[in-house]
């Protein structure tokens, strides 16, 4: 498994603002990613012509990949990893589905409880059109310690608005979690090799004419980014067990026996 990206040349990157264009770490951070997933590509278009993503009508699409700025996916991937490192105790293991679960009307403050742990296993796409529930789960029994990643995307895509994908409409991968987590880290060290280059190449030009970027701030910003990881990996979630476990109930689910439960 690994997290991809290519970066978009400095020069070809966008600003934001209109009437005073300006630069952040954020805006810098413009390019393509996708996930390597056995064997799979997932977030690769089928037909990179037609699919938009909130680019702009005049973008020119080089790689066949989501065309978005890469430090979202980080950043949820670095949100996601204290809930998604916390195995998932075998009991609750069907309760994290490949689908977001639905509710009819207010439900109870435990079936709100379970709801909300388990989609704090899905990677949020909420920014990209058409994008696949992805999800993430670990599990720890016996001697195995696995990452389980599965993806689902929309059964009846909008004719509307046809953006298709290359990999399999559902998919289930799983990874030992030490390459999981090595993914992960991979990943962060090559986005920021890659965002140090930029930085300090700035820091050394100065911004585009024109175009307003803080420098001093920017350097700052690269600095306490560096950092989150580590910090996201040594958090632990307060997770209310009883709470899930009774909301699963209701919500129809079973949960196993009290010899499985953590």
């Amino acid at each position: 498994m690994r997290f991809r990206f290519v970066l978009r040349a400095v020069e070809a990157v966008r600003p934001w603002g209109d009437e005073a264009p300006r630069l952040g770490w954020f805006i810098l951070t413009d390019g393509w990613y996708w996930i390597e997933a056995g064997g799979h590509e997932l977030l690769r278009y089928a037909d990179p012509a037609r699919a938009e993503a909130f680019a702009g009508p005049d973008a020119v699409r080089e790689p066949p990949y989501v065309d978005y700025h890469v430090v979202r996916l980080w950043e949820d991937l670095v949100d996601l990893m204290p809930r998604i490192m916390e195995p998932v105790p075998p009991d609750l293991a069907d309760f994290v589905p490949d689908r977001r679960l639905r509710v009819e009307g207010s439900a109870a403050p435990d079936a709100e409880a379970a709801i909300s742990w388990a989609e704090g296993h899905v990677l949020d796409m909420g920014h990209l059109r058409a994008a696949p529930d992805i999800r993430f789960r670990r599990a720890v029994s016996g001697g195995d310690d696995t990452m389980t990643i599965t993806w689902a995307h929309a059964s009846e895509p909008d004719d509307d608005d046809p953006i298709r994908f290359t990999a399999p409409a559902t998919g289930r991968v799983s990874v030992p979690t030490e390459a999981f987590t090595a993914a992960v880290t991979d990943f962060d060290r090559d986005l920021f090799a890659a965002m140090e280059e930029r930085v300090g190449a700035l820091e050394a030009s100065g911004p585009p004419p024109g175009v307003e970027l803080d420098t001093i701030h920017l350097r700052h910003e690269h600095r306490d980014r560096a950092t989150w990881l580590r910090r996201a990996l040594d958090r632990t979630p307060d997770t209310d067990w009883p709470a899930v476990r009774s909301g699963a109930e209701l919500l129809g689910r079973p949960t196993g026996t009290s010899a499985e439960r953590a």
